[in-house]
């Protein structure tokens, strides 16, 4: 189990004029999806076109690269950033795809990267085989590549 800590401090009362307040340190251990985990977190989200919990998976300044984010909206250069334009371009695909559906054929992941190798499935388009990065820190993704032809 990977955690994150969180430190805060904290002044105690003063019980007497001649007493300096102490502090006390409070240590709060979080536990810390490993890479593997929120690659699995983010297919469970996708197939359920939870948006919420996509977005929970990214860092607030997370990029995302993708050909088909290229094609449908050209003056990005395939490339967005940041939770709002995430929501933005996942809400259009999951209006206009509402059965869109990824079948994962495998994951393989280090302490802060996840190769996502999947089929997008949608009924009225051919089956198209995708490889996707993400780059995790301290939990969350902080850019992700979508690669296909």
């Amino acid at each position: 189990m990977r955690y994150g800590i969180t430190i805060q401090l904290k002044n105690t009362p003063r019980f007497s004029n001649n007493f300096n307040p102490v502090s006390c340190i409070l240590i709060n251990f979080i536990p810390m999806q490993s890479p593997q985990q929120v690659a699995n977190a983010w297919f469970d989200a996708f197939n359920k076109h939870d948006i919420e919990m996509l977005l929970s998976l990214y860092a607030a300044d997370a990029e995302h690269y993708s050909p088909k984010l290229k094609a449908r909206q050209p003056e990005t250069n395939g490339l967005i950033k940041g939770k709002p334009a995430l929501r933005a371009w996942w809400t259009d695909a999951f209006t206009r795809l509402p059965n869109l559906h990824y079948k994962v054929l495998q994951l393989m992941a280090t302490d802060s990267r996840v190769f996502m190798e999947y089929i997008r499935q949608t009924p009225g388009e051919e089956d198209l085989q995708v490889g996707e990065v993400l780059d995790i820190e301290n939990g969350k993704i902080i850019a992700s590549r979508v690669y296909h032809s």
